[in-house]
């Protein structure tokens, strides 16, 4: 079966066809928006979509709700800060005057890794501190010596003798004479005079009373003496320190010191500075039978 409007239609040339088409397309198009209205839309917001919720990180808080919030918060501050003014923190770091965030950042970033650190050593000392406990009671002690009563009053007769052994010692040393020794070449004004008369004594008994057995034998030589006299002149001891090489030269200079004494006492001046004198002189026998004393 043949449509005439088809058969026409099919006959045109594909010019005439796709301006027929466009007409047509056109036509659809303004029947289709005739049809649709517009408005403008409500300015209300629809109650398919939430208000944004803004929240606030602060970084403190406190235990009493504040009566009119005026932000929400992870936590309940009421009042916070230095300032009066109604401001929020833009960060929740705290505030740091004269420096970047960056610097901020770092640094609390440090306090977090130092922090970090004394958690650690704290914990390895209380291990340490645990280990050190366990060892000390695993070590068996030594029990602890309690002495008697028998022992105490032992120690303490001990030192009480010791006290007065001390106490001894100590009155002796106070007690003791007070020693001067002079020789030829010192001498002090002090003793001058008094060693000079003692030595003069000693060279006049000495060559009254010259020992026969070196005459004899004919012995000669010198020797170093030391004779000590107290304050009332009376000799307290006779010391050869260097000898002749004679034992009869020796023995006649210790002999003569000795029928020579006592000496004349100290005089006040000299028993105000010593309690025994010792004059140290050199004895020589010559060959003229004679005794002198040299330095």
């Amino acid at each position: 079966m043949k449509v005439p409007g088809l058969s026409r239609f099919a006959a045109m040339d594909s010019a005439d066809r796709l301006w027929i088409m466009l007409l047509l397309s056109f036509g659809i198009h303004v029947a289709l928006l005739a049809g649709v209205g517009f408005s403008a839309p409500d300015a209300k917001p629809s109650a398919k979509f939430a208000p944004n919720l803004e929240v606030v990180l602060v970084n403190a808080k406190s235990a009493r709700v504040p009566l009119n919030p005026s932000a929400l918060a992870q936590a309940n501050l009421d009042g916070g800060g230095n300032t009066d003014a109604l401001r929020h923190a833009k960060s929740p770091l705290p505030a740091m005057e004269g420096e970047s965030d960056t610097v901020a950042v770092k640094k609390l970033q440090r306090v977090a890794e130092l922090e970090q650190q004394a958690k650690r050593l704290a914990t390895r000392l209380k291990s340490e501190h645990s280990v050190e406990s366990q060892k000390s009671k695993r070590e068996p002690r030594e029990p602890a010596i309690i002495p008697n009563a028998a022992d105490l009053v032992q120690r303490s007769l001990e030192a009480a003798r010791l006290e007065a052994q001390i106490s001894r010692e100590q009155d002796v040393y106070q007690q003791r004479p007070r020693r001067t020794y002079v020789g030829a070449r010192t001498r002090e004004y002090a003793y001058a005079r008094y060693v000079e008369d003692w030595r003069a004594k000693v060279e006049k008994v000495g060559n009254l009373n010259y020992p026969e057995a070196a005459k004899d034998q004919k012995l000669y030589g010198s020797l170093q003496l030391t004779v000590s006299i107290r304050a009332d002149g009376s000799v307290e001891n006779i010391e050869i320190n260097r000898s002749s090489g004679h034992k009869i030269l020796d023995e006649a200079a210790v002999n003569i010191v000795k029928l020579a004494a006592p000496y004349a006492p100290f005089s006040s001046e000299m028993r105000a500075k010593t309690d025994i004198l010792g004059i140290t002189r050199t004895w020589m026998f010559t060959r003229g039978d004679q005794l002198s004393s040299g330095e």
